[in-house]
């Protein structure tokens, strides 16, 4: 049995006419507090809506979620770089000031805080909490711990919540339940980015390093607490009884599941068997051949699981095997366009995937923010870029496209093509070995976890591949704890890389591409990319005030980032793939960005 449900394409385009006639969110002098912010317009819910477009406000609560991971962890505190935490426990246990709504491209509403305000310029927000928000021991959640939240992560926390907290000129306490920040920068996102930072209770930490990893579970608000977990093995959250929130609009229809689980694995191979087996309950399959021809066993013909197929509506990112610049190799974009040309997709596609999945042809592809592959940069994109054209890689202005094989084994026309660019390059076949002029040979490392199969099965087909170039590539597997050690220290050649973006790109962007991360460790910049035009590009969407122009900035930005060559593109997929059994069920209105966060379990139910 499948069930698919078809998305209207054209939200995002009537919402984004929505906002540019809209005014702006809290752009009356007054400045009142307002249940809820979008980041560009008003949020479309009204301060008395009901629920979520996207939940079933009655469905029944109980029951129990098992998911499979693959790999490990070692640490309950997801909030630092050390150590590694289980699946699930920030979004489980932890709450915000304010939630998301994902039927918006970027809409909140309160959580933690039944209002926020700020002025037309948003060079400030100021937050009031609810009166009977309480931790999880029953405390209630104060303004010091906010405060205390908002700084311990913004110094001590994962780099990705240090941006935001260099930009706040002042913290301070404006009542006994309210708390207001100023801002140091033009940054419209920053409300949004603020209402998102995780709550924590200050009285824990006391007399603690909250930068050392540990296995005390966070106090939290949420729906969840830590019932019991065994390292590296499971971990069982299970809903509070007690749960402040359970009775407030942003969560009715949410969060309906007793038990959510996580089992962990070897490998995915294993994750797979162990959802055959029945103790794993839903497992989202990412090759759609195995999809269309493995799901055969008796309890898939006889409606027991269920193959649920969930489109979306969101960018498709970039996913592939990324070139760390740090290293002298890859500094030359001409070698990196080489390497992208010699990498086989059609060949790769069709032995994984049965050529089922699209190519990756730009960071916001899929999606209205996405540059147009091969087309030259014209309008406001093209003045936007046109001050940095002297930095600017070939094709960023011009156009650029991703290359294409033929999908033989021997795929000569692009290796020719790409022999000729590590020519030009300074590298160039000597006694079968690619060298440069100082006799070097051309031999990199494709760093990747235990058990990826698909990765490896891909990467193996590449190396095959650069054989014919001269090149001598390896496959390093490692485990989990070892590959997050080495990629947060940028301790690697190539590695299989992932970012998901969103329909409203924002702050997340610096830390993405930003040129802090060349040197800092901890950021999501791997590739190690230092592009004044990208970062001009990510301050200008920041401080947009209509929809044109963020939308012109967001595909600037994705002309700067594809041209880079810096990841060698793999493939995407319009739709989730999800088999579960039959009791999970979900809604009929699929959310804007689908298959993503907020969506399983949190708008699930289980029912006999």
């Amino acid at each position: 049995m499948k069930t698919k449900f078809l998305l209207n394409f054209a939200a995002f385009g009537a919402i984004a006419a929505a906002a540019i006639a809209s005014p702006l969110i809290l752009s009356t002098a007054k400045a009142e507090p307002a249940h809820g912010i979008a980041m560009y317009g008003a949020p479309a819910l009204p301060p008395d809506f009901v629920s979520f477009p996207q939940v079933n406000p009655d469905a029944p609560k109980g029951g129990k979620i098992v998911f499979g991971e693959s790999g490990g962890f070692d640490s309950m505190n997801p909030f630092i770089v050390k150590g590694r935490a289980p699946a699930g426990l920030s979004g489980m246990v932890v709450e915000t000031l304010m939630g998301r709504n994902y039927d918006e491209p970027f809409a909140l509403y309160g959580l933690l805080a039944e209002s926020i305000d700020t002025d037309p310029g948003r060079t400030y927000v100021e937050f009031t909490l609810r009166e009977g928000a309480r931790f999880s021991d029953g405390s209630p959640v104060t303004v010091e711990d906010v405060m205390w939240s908002f700084e311990t992560l913004g110094t001590l926390g994962n780099p990705r919540y240090h941006g935001a907290w260099k930009k706040i000129a002042t913290m301070e306490k404006t009542g006994d339940r309210s708390l207001k920040f100023t801002f140091n920068t033009v940054d419209r996102e920053l409300p949004l980015i603020l209402g998102l930072r995780p709550i924590l209770q200050k009285k824990q930490w006391e007399g603690k390093a909250f930068d050392e990893s540990s296995l005390e579970v966070p106090v939290g608000s949420g729906p969840y607490l830590v019932d019991k977990f065994e390292v590296g093995k499971f971990v069982s959250y299970k809903k509070n009884p007690d749960w402040w929130g359970k009775d407030l609009p942003i969560n009715r229809g949410q969060h309906n599941i007793d038990e959510v689980r996580y089992e962990y694995f070897g490998d995915g191979g294993v994750v797979f068997e162990a959802f055959k087996g029945g103790l794993v309950t839903s497992w989202r399959e990412t090759n759609p051949a195995k999809w269309d021809t493995v799901y055969d066993w008796a309890e898939v013909k006889d409606g027991t699981i269920v193959k649920s197929e969930i489109p979306h509506q969101r960018p498709s990112g970039i996913e592939g095997f990324v070139m760390n610049t740090r290293k002298p190799i890859f500094a030359d974009w001409r070698v990196r366009e080489a390497l992208i040309t010699a990498f086989n997709f059609e060949l790769v596609n069709q032995t994984l995937n049965g050529s089922v999945n699209p190519r990756i042809q730009s960071y916001f592809g899929n999606s209205p923010l996405g540059m147009i592959p091969a087309a030259p940069a014209e309008g406001r994109v093209l003045e936007l870029l046109t001050p940095f054209k002297d930095q600017l890689l070939p094709g960023a202005l011009e156009g650029y496209a991703v290359p294409k094989g033929d999908g033989t084994e021997a795929n000569r026309a692009a290796i020719r093509t790409a022999a000729g660019l590590l020519e030009e390059a300074g590298w160039t076949v000597q006694d079968g070995v690619l060298k440069n002029a100082a006799g070097e040979p051309f031999t990199f490392e494709i760093l990747l976890v235990n058990g990826a199969h698909d990765m490896i099965s891909a990467a193996d087909i590449y190396v095959e591949s650069l054989k014919r170039l001269g090149i001598e590539a390896r496959v390093q597997t490692v485990d989990d704890a070892q590959y997050k050690e080495r990629t947060n220290t940028y301790n690697f050649d190539m590695t299989h890389y992932i970012r998901s973006l969103s329909l409203s790109p924002g702050n997340e962007q610096m830390l993405y591409w930003g040129s802090a991360g060349v040197t800092e460790p901890g950021t999501r910049n791997w590739m190690g990319m230092n592009s004044p035009a990208a970062e001009a590009m990510i301050s200008t969407l920041l401080s947009s005030t209509d929809q044109s122009e963020f939308i012109a900035a967001t595909q600037a930005l994705d002309r700067v980032l594809t041209s880079g060559r810096y990841v060698i593109p793999l493939w995407y997929s319009p739709i989730s793939r999800l088999a579960h059994r039959k009791e999970l069920k979900y809604p009929s209105h699929l959310p804007l960005y689908g298959d993503w966060l907020g969506f399983q379990p949190e708008v699930w139910w289980y029912e006999e």
